[in-house]
């Protein structure tokens, strides 16, 4: 039996949904780009959904040792995307409806502040859940935007998902709930450290802890996650190169 995919293409973003044929196991995996024609890469079904959730399951077995029955609950209620760098995932104004896995790339979560200005709150270091927790949770309005910085590789699923999982799951219950507990945690100390450390402590101990998002994010958005004006964040760099 063959397994191809539909596409389902809205503002960049690339969701992949089975089709069952006659014949191997195989899909397609759509590129979409501006006033060019789409363009079909056929891979192996497998070696896809075998390394998103492999990414998923060994950051999962960082909390929690999950059984079969729930990596096979996953593999059924997550559904894999691809999202083109730029993309606005989420926007303030509406209900978040998703809870996504970064396999690959970088997301951040921003605000607008009175005078219209971006401010980013969280920015990943490596795969890892992302969402705007607090809306997402209380299926709230949120005044928060979800935005791929770079092409992105997610598994998402959708809250009413979440809870079905629960029921179903061994531990998902639990790891849903440490997962929780980590950014409340991690939110808390940036505020801590907004207060406390000075610019030039803010940005070091980011270069200690996160290299990677220095390499990897612009600079306009590592100024705003860490509460500097961009000319200061520049200087500081300068002086400690």
């Amino acid at each position: 039996m063959e397994t191809q995919l539909h596409f389902l293409i809205l503002n960049n973003v690339v969701a992949f949904e089975p089709i069952e044929l006659d014949g191997f196991s195989s899909f397609y995996l759509l590129w979409s780009g501006i006033d060019e024609h789409y363009k079909f890469k056929k891979m192996a079904n497998s070696q896809i959904e075998d390394r998103y959730f492999e990414v998923l399951f060994n950051y999962v077995r960082l909390l929690v040792d999950i059984p079969e029955i729930d990596q096979e609950i996953c593999c059924k209620y997550f559904k894999p995307i691809f999202v083109k760098k730029d993309t606005i995932l989420e926007l303030e104004g509406t209900i978040h409806k998703y809870h996504n896995f970064i396999v690959t790339g970088f997301m951040r979560n921003y605000y607008h502040d009175k005078e219209g200005q971006e401010i980013t709150t969280d920015i990943n270091d490596g795969p890892r859940f992302f969402t705007s927790y607090n809306h997402f949770m209380n299926r709230t309005i949120s005044n928060e935007n979800l935005h791929c910085i770079t092409d992105c590789e997610l598994l998402q699923i959708n809250r009413d998902d979440i809870e079905i999982t629960a029921k179903l799951g061994i531990t998902q219950m639990e790891y849903s709930l440490l997962i929780l507990q980590q950014q409340l945690e991690k939110n808390k100390q940036r505020v801590i450290d907004l207060a406390t450390l000075s610019a030039e402590e803010r940005y070091l101990k980011l270069l200690k802890n996160h290299p990677r998002i220095l390499q990897n994010i612009p600079l306009k958005y590592i100024a705003s996650y860490l509460g500097i004006n961009p000319g200061s964040l520049s200087r500081i760099r300068k002086e400690i190169e």
